[in-house]
């Protein structure tokens, strides 16, 4: 399908969303992470994948510094500082590329922010932080808003829907709303249906296969499919590094389906996939 275009304002960044499929990079300074947890704790290392990255073709870099996997548990907020301010300074420091901070927290949202970063991504949809969206509003932040319930310690026992893609749509639909209410533009704002949070596999699939049905809510969309344990399930793989051309083929039917941003770990890899893909299309 023929995607819209946006322009998504991200503090001093206008980012173009349409013309071509971007790349969001996940950089993980966590000892725990689902696939990568350990292997990007030091700074130095953190901060030379994300060069590689962007040098690779990542748009975005998402920093993280607390895992969101199912059953993770929660660290504290000045572990979560100690983690990814110093590698947003330095990272800023070397480069202009967007930054965004993979948080639930607002006060680390808020120092990301004043260290140099551009963008929210809260897994939560601003729903944890009630102090979240006053960060968002006055730093004028990107927002990826991305739909779960629960925790992500508790969310695998909320999978329980009436109807899975309409309740998912108007559970997004009401995180926009209360942005909107709280005085964020809606040019801020990008959704994410949380693709294995709050879902089993078998949901997750669905959502995939009915992604385009998000573009009546009226915004971009941000796709997190890398190495997940849908594509494990498919695949019948257990281990998640073993899933790169899996998420090849999830990121080719987002694209498909009009998705605007892709979370990827396997940056080069992946943007190669969607540069011919767009290329083709």
């Amino acid at each position: 399908m023929k995607r819209k275009t946006f322009t998504w304002h991200c503090r001093n960044k206008k980012l173009l969303l349409g013309e071509r499929t971007l790349i969001m990079g996940i950089l993980n300074s966590t000892p725990d992470s689902f696939s990568d947890g350990g292997q990007f704790y030091s700074l130095e290392k953190a901060l030379e994948h994300s060069l590689k990255m962007a040098e690779d073709g990542a748009d975005i870099i998402d920093i993280g510094g607390e895992s969101t996997r199912p059953g993770s548990e929660r660290v504290n907020l000045n572990e979560e500082l100690k983690r990814t301010i110093p590698l947003i300074q330095a990272l800023r420091a070397k480069n202009t590329v967007a930054i965004s901070i993979d948080t639930t927290k607002a006060e680390v949202a808020k120092q990301a922010l004043l260290a140099g970063a551009n963008i929210i991504n809260d897994v939560s949809g601003f729903q944890l932080d009630p102090e979240m969206a006053n960060v968002a509003k006055a730093l004028d932040a990107g927002c990826a808003v991305m739909h779960m319930r629960g925790t992500p310690d508790n969310m695998q026992n909320l999978c329980k829907y009436k109807d899975l893609i309409d309740d998912v749509k108007d559970e997004l639909n009401q995180s926009m709303t209360q942005l909107l209410d709280l005085g964020l533009n809606k040019n801020q704002l990008v959704l994410d249906p949380g693709i294995g949070f709050s879902k089993t596999a078998e949901q997750n699939i669905e959502i995939m296969k009915r992604l385009s049905d998000f573009h009546s809510l009226g915004y971009p969309m941000l796709l997190g499919t890398s190495r997940k344990s849908f594509i494990g399930h498919i695949l019948d793989e257990t281990d998640a590094q073993e899933r790169v051309w899996g998420t090849a083929a999830s990121l080719c039917v987002g694209i498909q389906h009009g998705a605007h941003i892709m979370r990827v770990h396997d940056v080069k890899q992946m943007a190669q996939v969607c540069k011919v893909y767009d290329f083709c299309s």
